[in-house]
This record gives C-alpha cells, sequence and structure tokens, in this order.
C-alpha cells in the first residue's frame, strides 16, 4: 500500500531502433532521407523553362538557317540553341522526332549545325521508381528483425530452447483431476513432497530421484501425471517434445538441452517435463553413423545435464514414453531416471472414475449406467473413454436430444469397437445370408464353450471393411488368458468357417481373417506360451528388432528343421482338435443356426438376451 520513493529502479539502456524502438521515430528517420534525396536531385537539376515546338517548325529554323546547335537526347527529344542566343537564356526550345527521318543528320550537316547527344536528366519521378524496391526490401527486413521475440537478435538465437512455462495459467491441475493410478500418484506423491518441503528429505541425508519416467500405454494419461504434479506442487512447469530438440541445424539439438537445463535451475523449484522421450534417446549407434549423429550429440548433452544436476537445484525430470524398450541404457541408471513409474490401462472401477468426470461436462439422462458401461469397456484407456464420451455427445446432438441417453452410449462404443456402421452398403441377398450364417456360427458357439466370454451383439450391418461382426465383453478384467480360455477362441474363430462349410459346402473370403487369428495364436501357444505338451514349456525362435525402427519384423529360427516340423505338427494339432470341436458343435446345434441366421437377416442385428430367446437357453446357463 505504501510507496518508498528512495527506492530506484534500475535504469534499462538505450535500444536501438533495431532492437525494438519506436517505430514513429524509425519511420521519421527513414522519412527524412527519402526526402533529402528528391530535395538533392531537384535542386542539381537544371529548372530552366522549356518552350515544346513542333517537329515542323523546327525544319523551318533549319531551313532558315537559325539553329546554332542541337542537343539529341536518348528519349527521342532534340534541344535546340537558335543562333545569337545564349547558354543562360531562361527559353529553351525542344522538340521530339515523331518519326525515323533519315535526311535529317545530312541536312545538319549541310546547314552547319553541331550536332551532340545526352542521356535523359533524372526526374523525381524516375528516382522514386529506382529506389521503390530497394526501399520496400529495406522495409521488409526492418519490420521481419523488429516483430521477432526478442528483438532483431532473436533470429541467431535458433539454439534457444523452445519449452513452454505454466505458471499461475488458468485452472491448475491436481491429482483429484486423475482417476484412478493410485500406484503411480504414490510414486509421484514423494516428488511433490519434496518440491514442497526439500529440508524434510535432506536433513535425513536422502537424496531425491532426480528423474522419474513415466511409461504407459499411447493415452492412459502419462502428460496429465505430469502436469498434476506441477499443479500440486505449485511451481512452474517446463514442457517440451523430444521432437523439438532436432532440427537441420547442427548442433542444435544440443544448445536447446542447455538453455532448458539453465531456464529451469534460475525457476528453481521447477518440474522439466520432456514429453516422448525415445524421439531423443533412442540408444546410441542405431544409425551406424548414418544421419543419427546429430541426435546422438543432443542425447550425449541431456546425458551430461541430468548428471550434473544437485538434488538441492530443486529440478525435477520428469519425462513419458511408451516405448522404454529402445531408450539408451545410459538414460535409465541410477542418478539420471531413477524411478520408472507405470502408468497403466484403467481396470473397472477407474474406467468408471473417468466415465464420471468426463460425463459431468455433458447432459446426461438418468438410464445411463456408468457401471455397465465401464463393464463393456475393457482394455480402453483414458483418452478412449473421453473420446467415448464426446461420440455419444455428438450422436446425441445430431438427433436434437435434450441429454445423452444409454443408447447414444452404446452407438458410440459399438463405432468404436466395430468402426462407422455403413447401412447405404448394397448387397446381394446371396451374400447377406452366407454374412448371415458366417456370424451365427461364431455367435452360435459363445452359448456352447465352457470358456468363451459372453456375446455382446452379432450384427450383418456392414463396420469397416467388415461385412458383419460378432463381439464378445468379458465378465471382468482379465490380465491373463488359460489355455482353455485360448483354445475356445480358436475354435470361436472358425465357427464361421464351419458354418459357411455347412450350408454351402463352400467358404469364402471373409474368413481370411479368422484364419490368420487362430493360426497365430495356435503359434504362440507352441512358440512363446508352452501350452503345447509334446513341445514342453520351451521358447522357440528369437524376436529380431531391427534397430532402425524397433520393431518385430520377424522371427529368428534358432532351432532345426526337425524342431520346424515339430512345431508345425503341433500347431496343426491345436488347430485340428479345436475345429473338431467347434464342428461337433455346429452340427448339433445346426437349427439353431439357422434359426440365428434367419433373424439376423431380418433384424439385422441382435444382443444377447435376444440371441437367447431365438436358441431357447436361460440366462443361468452363461
Amino acid at each position: 500500500m505504501f510507496n518508498n520513493s528512495n527506492d530506484k529502479q534500475p535504469e534499462r539502456p538505450p535500444r536501438s531502433p533495431l532492437q525494438g524502438g519506436r517505430p514513429s521515430n524509425m519511420a521519421l528517420f527513414f522519412f527524412i532521407i527519402i526526402a533529402g534525396i528528391f530535395l538533392i536531385h531537384i535542386f542539381r537539376s537544371n529548372n530552366a523553362p522549356v518552350a515544346d515546338i513542333p517537329y515542323s517548325e523546327f525544319n523551318q529554323l533549319l531551313q532558315d538557317d537559325r539553329i546554332e546547335s542541337v542537343i539529341i537526347n536518348d528519349n527521342s527529344t532534340i534541344d535546340i540553341v537558335l543562333k545569337g542566343q545564349s547558354q543562360q537564356e531562361p527559353v529553351r526550345r525542344r522538340t521530339r522526332i515523331p518519326y525515323m527521318d533519315p535526311g535529317l543528320l545530312p541536312l545538319l550537316s549541310e546547314k552547319n549545325v553541331s550536332v551532340s547527344g545526352a542521356a535523359t536528366k533524372l526526374t523525381p519521378m524516375r528516382i522514386v521508381i529506382d529506389l521503390l524496391p530497394w526501399i520496400i526490401g529495406f522495409g521488409l527486413i526492418f519490420f521481419m528483425f523488429r516483430n521477432m521475440p526478442g528483438g532483431g537478435n532473436r533470429v541467431f538465437q535458433f539454439g534457444k530452447s523452445k519449452a513452454k512455462r505454466y505458471q499461475d495459467e488458468g485452472k491448475k491441475v491436481s491429482f483429484a483431476d486423475v482417476a484412478g493410478q493410485k500406484d503411480a500418484k504414490f510414486e509421484l506423491e514423494e516428488v511433490v513432497s519434496f518440491l514442497k518441503n526439500p529440508q524434510k528429505f535432506t536433513k535425513m541425508g536422502a537424496r531425491i530421484p532426480k528423474g522419474v519416467l513415466l511409461v504407459g500405454l499411447p493415452g492412459t494419461g502419462k502428460t496429465l501425471m505430469a502436469r498434476s504434479v506441477a499443479g500440486e506442487a505449485g511451481v512452474a512447469y517446463f514442457h517440451m517434445s523430444g521432437s523439438d530438440f532436432v532440427e537441420m541445424f547442427v548442433g542444435v539439438g544440443a544448445s536447446r538441452v542447455r538453455d532448458l537445463f539453465d531456464q529451469g535451475r534460475r525457476s528453481a523449484p521447477c518440474i522439466i517435463f520432456i514429453d516422448e522421450l525415445d524421439a531423443v534417446g533412442r540408444t546410441r549407434g542405431a544409425g551406424y553413423g548414418g544421419g543419427h549423429d546429430e541426435r546422438e550429440q543432443t542425447l550425449n548433452q541431456l546425458l551430461v545435464e541430468m548428471d550434473g544436476f544437485d538434488s538441492k537445484d530443486g529440478v525435477i525430470i520428469l519425462a513419458a514414453t511408451n516405448r522404454p524398450d529402445v531408450l539408451d541404457p545410459a538414460l535409465l541408471r541410477p542418478g539420471r531416471f531413477d524411478r520408472q513409474v507405470v502408468v497403466a490401462m484403467p481396470d473397472i472401477k477407474e474406467r468408471e472414475a473417468i466415465l464420471q468426470i468426463h460425463s459431468a461436462k455433458i447432459p446426461m439422462s438418468n438410464e445411463v449406467d456408468l457401471t455397465r458401461i465401464a463393464r463393456a469397456t475393457p482394455g480402453m484407456s483414458g483418452a478412449d473413454i473421453a473420446n467415448l464420451v464426446n461420440e455419444a455427445a455428438l450422436f446425441a446432438a445430431r438427433k436434437d436430444k435434450p441429454e445423452v441417453e444409454m443408447y447414444d452410449f452404446e452407438a458410440a462404443r459399438d463405432k468404436i469397437l466395430m468402426g462407422v456402421a455403413r447401412s447405404t452398403l448394397v448387397i446381394s441377398e446371396k451374400e447377406r445370408r452366407m454374412t448371415a450364417i458366417h456370424e451365427a456360427g461364431h455367435a452360435l458357439l459363445h452359448y456352447f464353450l465352457k470358456n468363451a466370454d459372453p456375446l455382446h451383439k452379432v450384427t450383418i450391418v456392414p463396420h469397416g471393411r467388415a461385412l458383419g461382426m460378432a463381439l464378445s465383453l468379458p465378465m471382468e478384467d482379465s490380465y491373463s488368458r488359460t489355455r482353455s480360455w485360448i483354445e475356445d477362441r480358436i475354435a470361436i474363430l472358425y465357427g464361421g468357417w464351419l458354418a459357411e462349410k455347412l450350408f454351402f459346402d463352400e467358404t469364402t473370403t471373409g474368413t481370411k481373417q479368422d484364419i490368420q487369428q487362430a493360426t497365430e495364436m495356435a503359434r504362440h501357444m507352441v512358440c512363446e506360451w508352452g501350452m503345447a505338451d509334446e513341445m514342453g514349456p520351451i521358447a522357440y525362435g528369437k524376436e529380431e528388432e531391427p534397430i532402425f525402427i524397433g520393431k518385430e519384423i520377424a522371427r529368428h529360427q534358432d532351432y532345426s528343421e526337425e524342431t520346424a516340423r515339430r512345431i508345425d505338427n503341433a500347431v496343426k494339432e491345436i488347430l485340428d482338435r479345436t475345429r473338431s470341436e467347434a464342428e461337433r458343435i455346429i452340427n448339433e446345434k445346426r437349427d439353431g443356426l439357422e434359426a440365428l441366421a434367419d433373424a439376423l437377416l431380418a433384424r439385422e442385428t441382435l444382443v444377447d438376451d435376444e440371441v437367447r430367446e431365438i436358441l431357447g437357453i436361460g440366462k443361468s446357463e452363461k
């Protein structure tokens, strides 16, 4: 409330015009220069008045021998000096040659007229035309320098960090805004506690982790978790993507790393968050010196900066990636990223909490059961659930509903899981019946295989590239699968092929994806999961991960040809056995399958309760 007049503010040094001076002063400076150029040329020019005469009058003067001399200019004009006329006479005569006159020069020579040539004198308009491109060019350069952040010197500062700082801007994100993730929050609460009260740890001789790596699948909320840490601690938060470091100029990445950490030290306590760390932190040597040296130089600088941090600086490094397997080992050693925090996919309770957070922003009907929606969305990340709520709101808005209903959530989930419905696709009746038989074969087996997941919906409405689909949803979240579940799943995949074979004595190309999935699952059972009795619990084959892209593209065969034949036989035995079981059920329930196909042709889409009613089975059986 009080102003101390004795406190002196530091005086800022005067800035030059190119460093952001007042634009009015600079404009006046340019105007004075241009005006001076005009005045110089105007005063230096000959301002004597000129009298233009016709060319015929010029010829008459020449015939009368009254012309002393002429000056032929390069713009087809002739300045005339009469006999007895001084050069300082106020009025000068000039004529313009209207046509090519080959007899002019001989006539001038005959009359002993002195002939000379001259270039056109500069005029103010000519000066403007000549100088205008230069004026425009210098003006554009000036304003480009002036409008750059930081003044004209900013053009030479491309090595500066592009990190964005967030502090006291809008609503802060806290742990309450992140649904679930209790284990990840517990790990990060130590970071928050250190930023709020570092003496609590330092007096015990403890050292807070210098770096925390958030690991998780895409959409699980790694970036949101990092922002919540900054919001809880109430400190500055610098955000930068891994791809922002490296550009076309050599050395820019390392320079930006240094500048980023310098900003962090000046703003301590703070959090530096590097998103998509794998863009700059991949294992060194991946390029064999062919185009990746700049990225490796950036990584080396990052390693040096992290290892140079002391815990008393109050700077915490957070990073996020969904590919921890491709990161350089030096990044993951103690002293750099000491701790890895797994941001896992949400379970059913966490999915319900996420639904509550996002659905609070939309008008929702009382009939909507979020618990049922959470159970029907296994495997969805937080981003997927946010998209589900948004799609449901879009469905309701298209139909001008005042509230979002359960039907809208069902339609949004089906769109995400199965693709966009192509209800306008024209399909022949024969092909529709074959599709109905195929999908009925898949749906039927869900009810007569002991370990199969419950059927959610079967439809012959094309979705995406599929002409039909039978969708099952588990009763509860599962993080591992048993051998019996996998075998029943393979049998369900063969249901469409067997139904087509039974009713039409031939199959269609629509079974391609089913056969591929069944074969891959059987091969995984033999080679990776140890589920083939004749092969034993032995892993066969080694995944080859190319260092350039970090993806599995092949399996290295590290076994003999005899073992390869045994693997093929074991895979075939699993496929034959599961297909025989599915064929037995379909033959026994042929009437139910045909009734189910007829119902699909009539209604196009059937849900679990409708299928049970058609097959004549009660809810207690499944």
